[in-house]
């Protein structure tokens, strides 16, 4: 512990944005990361807890304090403190294969288990851990290829987090990998879900080189079950791990959901990020908010970044209904530390212009010449009954549905092999060995636990790699 009585001498200083009147006019990322110089004040802050909840327990728990990938913080944040910066990028590389993706759009858990936050002023971990990435991958991001082959070949069907996780780890045991991806590039929802100017898609394009070099090979264009047979994989690869995420969009069936003008976040998100790269944009009409009254249906992050994407299209207005009753400002620290607590949180695409209003069902669509015009909606009380006489009307020339996501699809892959699904429609697959009800063939990240963060999907792909290099070597050196 470099700095005895840190936490006590130096108050918590986080990173900033850029002013919303610059940062709208772009699609860059705007954080402005710290100097140097504080990045290792702030590291100075940590106090190394007797029982550091910021770490996590290695539990599959939900709601489980801390870092679901277990990284070691403590130590990171004193070896940057001591200006150790490589040793610092080696160990939170050894638990976290994507750091700065993680420093860019987790929402640090860490943080709130972080001791110091009992005062409301934790570690500015997320920070930390970004600038440790950032600069290491500036020093240059070399492959780890292994030393020997196996011989055995694996198969894995989707390259979001989790894929990619699960993807490199098994490389670097010497497997021959393959990655099969539906779309033109990798990334799953990281490349079309995120917008750009929460995380800008050089940082994966850098790790899939990376990964190529260690002999990893990407098929794209391949979508498992539709234009590639899913019998093939399990007759070609001595493994198959599924890790296509959980797409399939909770719905909102009102009256007037026909209407055009009303759409899945994720059918507008991914046209943005695809203008913004300069990948052409699928069949289908193009999906704009410029010039427009803009409703977002849902407050999640998904929701966040339909606003950040509406107001950079040039919205007229943008508004934010949730149907959940608006959170305390502020959570009972005695009751709810060291778990993830329930307040209001706002993102900075809130604070770029958008409405909000809580506690809001949604009981119709209207419009004219099949076009949405108007949401016709009505306040519920904590029992979600409509309260007498809280009626009202907006006006809606876009309406984006951002209401989570249900399960994956199973039409295709999952349908045509004939795998059993868990009570909420997942792949149902062991927490234990994350083998599915076929044989050889695993799953992982949201594909088997649902709708999760991307610091999940990251781990349960190493976790994953581990079950299956035990399941084809019958052991594995592979962090589990």
């Amino acid at each position: 512990m470099g700095k005895v009585t840190g936490f006590l001498e130096y108050e918590r200083e986080d990173r900033h944005y850029e002013p919303v009147e610059e940062r709208i006019r772009h699609w860059r990322e705007f954080i402005l990361p710290l100097p140097e110089q504080e990045c290792r004040t702030q590291a100075a802050r940590c106090m190394n807890c007797g029982v550091p909840y910021c770490m996590g327990n290695g539990s599959l728990k939900p709601g489980t304090p801390g870092c679901p990938v277990n990284n070691q913080i403590p130590d990171w944040n004193d070896l940057v403190y001591a200006g150790d910066w490589d040793e610092a990028a080696r160990n939170l590389h050894s638990t976290n294969n994507f750091p700065e993706v993680t420093g860019r759009v987790c929402p640090a858990p860490c943080e709130a288990s972080c001791t110091l936050n009992i005062d409301e002023n934790p570690v500015t971990i997320k920070s930390i851990e970004c600038a440790i990435a950032d600069r290491a991958i500036a020093q240059g991001l070399r492959p780890e290829p292994p030393k020997e082959r196996t011989g055995k070949k694996v198969a894995i069907v989707g390259s979001g987090p989790a894929g990619l996780a699960c993807a490199q780890q098994l490389a670097r045991a010497g497997h021959e990998v393959h990655v099969h991806e539906r779309w033109a590039k990798a990334g799953g929802l990281l490349r079309y879900g995120i917008p750009d100017f929460k995380m800008e898609k050089h940082h994966i394009d850098r790790r899939v080189a990376q990964m190529e070099g260690e002999g990893v090979v990407f098929r794209y264009g391949a979508h498992v079950g539709v234009n590639v047979a899913a019998e093939k994989l399990l007759a070609d690869y001595d493994a198959v791990v599924l890790t296509g995420g959980a797409e399939k969009a909770r719905d909102l069936s009102v009256p007037g959901r026909e209407l055009n003008g009303i759409h899945f976040a994720m059918e507008f998100l991914p046209q943005q990020n695809r203008r913004v790269s300069g990948e052409p944009l699928l069949a289908g009409e193009p999906i704009l908010a410029g010039g427009k009254h803009v409703v977002v249906i849902g407050g999640g992050d998904t929701g966040s970044d339909c606003i950040g994407t509406a107001i950079r299209q040039g919205a007229l207005s943008v508004t934010n209904f949730e149907i959940l009753p608006a959170p305390p400002l502020r959570e009972n620290k005695m009751l709810t530390w060291p778990n993830w607590p329930l307040k209001l949180r706002t993102s900075s695409s809130h604070e770029e212009g958008a409405t909000r209003d809580f506690a809001v069902m949604t009981t119709r669509f209207s419009g004219a010449n099949g076009a949405v015009q108007k949401l016709h909606c009505i306040h519920i009380d904590g029992q979600m009954k409509p309260v007498p006489g809280s009626e009202f009307e907006i006006a809606a020339e876009l309406v984006l549905l951002a209401m989570g996501f249900v399960h994956p699809v199973r039409e295709g892959m999952i349908e045509n092999l004939g795998l059993a699904l868990d009570q909420r429609g997942n792949v149902r697959a062991s927490t234990d060995d994350y083998r599915t009800s076929i044989d050889k063939v695993f799953a992982a990240g949201d594909m088997r636990r649902g709708q999760s963060l991307v610091v999940w999907a990251i781990r349960e792909g190493r976790q994953a790699a581990h079950a299956v290099d035990k399941f084809l070597m019958g052991a594995s050196l592979l962090p589990r």
